[in-house]
């Protein structure tokens, strides 16, 4: 590949965080595993410009690609799980003036209150405990890390965790605003993975707690405002993590993922997998009218779904990453040996569920083109798992389907190269459902540095026509999602 780009101009923000010898010195110290390898986070933040270009960036792909992810301010003085760790922004921003980067923690109000006293105030999923009182009183019980995805809608940038509400952000500084609840309106928790319908502009999102209700369905209009909250009846507490719309309904999965409180307050682990309860799928008219239509279905676990959609005499199509059974742990013992793999719900008039599977090559972070969101598509895009050890999860590539002709191609990056999630940025000039690129954060472990990696959605196998050489080595991270300059 050729080369452009200048030496990188690196600073740091006059208001950034950054850590001092102490507290470094408790990271030297410290042996986690999911805080090691592509897990091993950054202890600053920086902005940098110029940065160098190999290959070449595509004409129409302007813009900024935003990714979240666990980053902790300070080394865990006791069990870490990675759903843990505080946020952190990382984005590379793409223009016809070059390629620039700049990273910030989401400022939460559980993390600056560890940051002013200088340790862990906060237990975490593998060893839950509650901060000192006075912490408590301000901040509750547990930090809203805001680590797991952003999302751009009616003009406000919101980092999302599915415990919480969302907290928005500046979309060009990357600031921290504070937590948004739909000025006071939402009640409970925002899922991480929202759904935007094309049609109208609604955002569609859910809530779960392990306290009744269990679930919140909720849809805010294009202009921001919160039309709809229906509380749905589920006879325990599951986790969910994710659901998926057609243009005419909601699909809930609720699975065998069972919060336990009572073991979360005496510090053991709190999701129990429980397969004889069963699973099912729940359909529910995407404005939260009527009641929900419950079909049973073999249990399992999903974590993301590619996408949905539902023809004219009703019948439903759901695709997305099944495992067999809970591939994390949240506690001491091991998860899963299982790895997700893509299958497809079909959902008949009649509400009779068949379900396929479509790979046996383990894969997750499925994405599509966000423009057919419920509807039909062709085309989705999957990170192709090389590896899953105990829930440890390594990305090695990235496989895209042809949903129509049942075929699909695979990039892998280098054997000492992990990549993330391949999100979907729209070719301006497109006119095909496939026009544009995939974007995606890959580190070479073996030289310890990132890039972001640009790849035709039209010739995924091709690989990389362009990477930008970030400044610095990004951790794995887990959602993001290209926001194109206008």
């Amino acid at each position: 590949m050729n080369q452009t780009g200048l030496t990188p101009k690196v600073e740091p923000p006059t208001d950034g965080l950054s850590l001092d010898d102490a507290a470094l010195a408790d990271w030297t110290r410290c042996g986690v595993p999911h805080l090691l390898g592509q897990y091993r986070p950054v202890h600053d933040e920086i902005d940098a410009t110029d940065l160098l270009v190999e290959g070449e960036l595509p004409e129409g792909l302007t813009g900024s690609y935003l990714r979240n992810g666990p980053n902790p301010l300070l080394a865990p003085h006791g069990p870490y799980h990675l759903f843990d760790g505080d946020a952190m922004l990382h984005g590379v921003t793409l223009g016809h003036s070059g390629a620039s980067y700049r990273n910030r923690w989401v400022r939460s109000a559980g993390m600056m209150a560890e940051a002013e006293a200088g340790r862990p105030l906060f237990g975490g999923l593998a060893g839950f405990r509650p901060p000192p009182d006075d912490v408590m009183a301000k901040v509750g019980m547990m930090k809203n890390t805001a680590n797991t995805n952003i999302v751009s809608h009616a003009g406000r940038m919101l980092a999302l965790m599915e415990a919480s509400p969302p907290t928005q952000v500046d979309p060009d500084t990357l600031a921290t605003l504070g937590v948004f609840d739909y000025d006071g309106a939402l009640a409970g928790a925002m899922t991480a993975h929202p759904k935007v319908d094309p049609a109208t502009g609604n955002m569609h999102f859910f809530g779960y707690g392990p306290f009744p209700p269990y679930l919140r369905y909720h849809v805010v209009s294009a202009h921001g405002d919160l039309l709809t909250s229906v509380e749905i009846d589920l006879p325990q507490a599951v986790m969910m993590h994710d659901f998926a719309i057609t243009d005419k309904h909601a699909l809930f999965f609720d699975l065998p993922a069972v919060f336990d409180v009572n073991a979360l307050m005496e510090g053991k682990p709190f999701t129990r997998w429980e397969p004889d309860l069963g699973a099912r799928i729940g359909v529910l008219a995407l404005d939260g009218s009527a009641q929900v239509r419950w079909s049973d279905i073999d249990p399992c676990y999903v974590f993301h779904f590619l996408n949905a959609s539902e023809d004219a005499a009703g019948n439903i199509d759901v695709v997305g990453c099944r495992s067999s059974s809970l591939p994390v742990s949240f506690g001491d013992q091991p998860a899963a040996d299982v790895s997700p793999t893509l299958h497809r719900w079909h959902i008949d008039a009649a509400g009779t569920v068949t379900t396929t599977q479509l790979d046996d090559r383990p894969g997750d972070f499925p994405r599509i083109n966000d423009a057919l969101t419920g509807r039909t598509n062709r085309f989705g895009y999957v990170g192709w798992l090389r590896d899953v050890v105990q829930g440890d999860a390594t990305f090695g590539g990235v496989t895209a389907w042809d949903l129509e002709r049942n075929e699909s191609v695979t990039w892998e990056c280098a054997p000492a190269e992990v990549c993330g999630e391949p999100s979907f940025a729209a070719d301006p000039e497109g006119t095909a459902e496939n026009d544009g690129w995939l974007v995606t954060l890959t580190t070479d472990l073996a030289r310890d540095h990132s890039y972001l990696d640009v790849i035709d959605a039209r010739d995924v196998a091709a690989g990389p026509v362009a990477r930008v050489k970030m400044p610095r080595r990004v951790p794995f991270g887990f959602h993001g999602n290209w926001f194109a300059a206008d």
